[in-house]
């Protein structure tokens, strides 16, 4: 038996109960882990409410992050061994002292990659990278927008795109996480409480305005941030911390100039594994190189987690939270 936390009903971070457990032996084409250590990221805190339904049913073992060392494998899997260190983005099973998944799944960490940055980054990072590399590639000489600039996934869209030579303008919720964010590459910051960000981008980039905005927030940011782009450029709505961007006409796209709008997911970009492969290591690269560092500026133990959520959903936290066993 291992520590758990399981949610045998939807509703909010109370729901998240911590008990034992029993991991089963790993199948075909699976491996087991012993977990180091657990993100926390808002796609938990949909499948706790049940705004996307969990694949299991009933009650289920939540998170969709971590990382850890392959204590066990199954039949067929060749390429992971015991011993191997590991880290991977598998919807549920995250929040467990043990789990265990798909080996093709699993990433090998390398060696200047710890547990805990791994657990803090996978699905952060990999969802940095498929943003500015792959739905829109940004280059130098690009202006990009980011919500939320000191979250997770936007202190490493600030870092990343700063070092890809782009200039980065971040919104923020208070003065001290736009001190944060200005830390971790962000040349202009915006607090989106008290300015009209649209009018401030308007403003900062002279009226040319962006090549594409990146937006995690959804709901109160839409449809403003349409205004802060420039004819043809990029909308990359990737997350709905705020609550889903309602339907809208299509014929915005065409009056705000020509723009292209995407709801892309990590699960998408990285369905084959060689492009799982490929985009962890782009993002252990940039790590290694330091261009790109992972704050983790909350942690908890495992049966702490509905003071992890409780934390998350009132926009306490900043950079990446993660859970330890």
């Amino acid at each position: 038996m291992v520590a758990a936390v399981r949610v045998h009903k939807t509703g909010g971070p109370e729901v998240l109960t911590y008990e034992q457990i029993d991991i089963p032996a790993p199948g075909p084409g699976q491996i087991k882990l012993k977990q180091h250590a657990m993100g926390v990221n808002y796609i938990d805190t949909y499948f706790r409410m049940g705004m996307y339904p969990s694949p299991v049913g009933l009650p289920f073992t939540s998170g969709n992050e971590g990382a850890g060392e392959v204590i066990a494998v199954g039949p067929g899997v060749t390429d992971i061994k015991i011993g191997d260190r590991v880290a991977y983005v598998v919807a549920l099973g995250g929040y467990a002292e043990e789990r265990v998944m798909p080996a093709d799944r699993a990433v090998k960490l390398p060696g200047s990659i710890s547990y805990e940055q791994a657990a803090a980054m996978m699905l952060k990072g990999m969802t940095a990278q498929y943003l500015l590399r792959r739905t829109y590639n940004v280059k130098k000489g690009d202006t990009i927008l980011v919500h939320a600039a000191a979250g997770g996934v936007g202190l490493i869209l600030s870092q990343w795109g700063n070092a890809l030579g782009a200039t980065v303008i971040g919104t923020v919720g208070s003065e001290d996480k736009a001190k944060l964010a200005k830390a971790n590459g962000a040349h202009h910051t915006i607090l989106y409480r008290n300015e009209d960000f649209a009018a401030k981008v308007k403003e900062i980039t002279g009226g040319k305005l962006c090549d594409v905005v990146y937006d995690g927030i959804g709901k109160t940011t839409f449809p403003a941030s349409l205004d802060c782009i420039r004819p043809l450029g990029m909308f990359a709505s990737f997350g709905s911390a705020s609550g889903p961007i309602d339907a809208f006409n299509i014929g915005i796209l065409q009056t705000k100039g020509s723009l292209f709008a995407t709801r892309p997911t990590l699960n998408n970009y990285v369905a084959k594994r060689e492009d799982l492969l490929a985009t962890a290591k782009d993002l252990f690269d940039v790590v290694a190189s330091g261009k790109v560092t992972i704050p983790i500026n909350q942690k908890y133990r495992l049966k702490e987690a509905v003071k992890a959520h409780q934390d998350l959903e009132s926009r306490g936290t900043t950079g990446s939270t993660i859970l330890l066993p």
